[in-house]
């Protein structure tokens, strides 16, 4: 079989399988935020939520509360692209995250996106969509006005089944 017929059937079966599984096919989260204030403010929010929770103070493990506010780590922030990733306290699963930022008008709108890097992964328990939810909470972005949090099961791993008071 050729490279090009490999690669047609990869892509029919992974469109096959997001439609019949109702998920991504790798473990991974992506949602459009929408801020009515500056993406510099929204951007300085997120990297200070993200330094707050870079260690393992956060994490309860071995209480009945557990949460995964913890083990953040800042990759980059150029200005337009905020990159992060997560480390699960439990097992040593990594997952990256970014948050692309686009002015509108006094506003602000964010692609959020994170992802496994674990190959294997496919159900998630929602951990991705947690990863930046989290953040957006912590933060207090979720209190800010305009605030607005566009996502669904189809493009968000375990979306509508997500604890992020636990993951």
């Amino acid at each position: 079989m050729s490279h090009v017929s490999l690669a047609l059937l990869a892509c029919i079966l992974s469109a096959s399988c997001t439609v019949l599984l109702g998920y991504p096919l790798h473990a991974s989260c992506r949602t459009a935020l929408t801020f009515g204030m500056s993406c510099d403010q929204v951007r300085a929010k997120l990297v200070s939520q993200i330094n707050l929770w870079k260690g393992r103070d956060g994490c309860k493990i071995n209480t009945p509360e557990l949460n995964e506010k913890c083990l953040y780590v800042l990759v980059s922030n150029d200005g337009n692209v905020l990159k992060a990733t997560h480390e699960t306290p439990l097992h040593p699963y990594i997952d990256d995250i970014s948050f692309t930022f686009t002015a509108n008008g006094n506003g602000c709108n964010v692609a959020g996106y994170s992802r496994s890097e674990t190959w294997y992964a496919y159900l998630d328990f929602g951990t991705n969509y947690c990863n930046m939810n989290n953040l957006i909470t912590g933060s207090g972005l979720s209190t800010a006005v305009g605030y607005k949090e566009t996502t669904s099961d189809d493009i968000c791993t375990q979306y509508s089944s997500a604890n992020c008071t636990r993951y």
